[in-house]
């Protein structure tokens, strides 16, 4: 038998990790507090949930434009909108050096298809 240091309960071996003083239960119940107290909970406000979904169809365009760079114009198109579109989740996230990489990408892609 054993004395646990949080709960001072007296309990048994099985009830204790090796070379611990805290029953699982007690380190669990500290586990699960810490973890509580790390994560903030909010809401999104309609701004952010708006930029959040343009951002997703933004990456999906950006993921499937290295495919379509065969077919002319339709793949440096789909590489404007898509930067475009992920531009304002990072400008709400105040991610700047991605901004930075979305306009620049635009910006590339733009001038590619000017030179098409």
């Amino acid at each position: 038998m054993k004395i646990c240091n949080k709960c001072l309960k007296n309990k048994s071996e099985d009830k204790f990790r090796d070379h611990k003083k805290t029953c699982r239960q007690c380190e669990w119940r500290f586990a699960q507090r810490w973890l509580r107290v790390l994560v903030k909970e909010r809401k999104l406000s309609p701004l952010e949930r708006i930029a959040n979904r343009l951002g997703y169809m933004g990456a999906g365009f950006i993921m499937i434009s290295p495919y379509l760079l065969s077919y002319g114009k339709m793949g440096a198109i789909t590489y404007i909108f898509g930067g475009l579109l992920c531009t304002p989740q990072v400008w709400v996230a105040k991610q700047w050096n991605l901004v930075v990489v979305n306009l620049n990408v635009t910006l590339g892609y733009l001038i590619y298809l000017y030179n098409l």
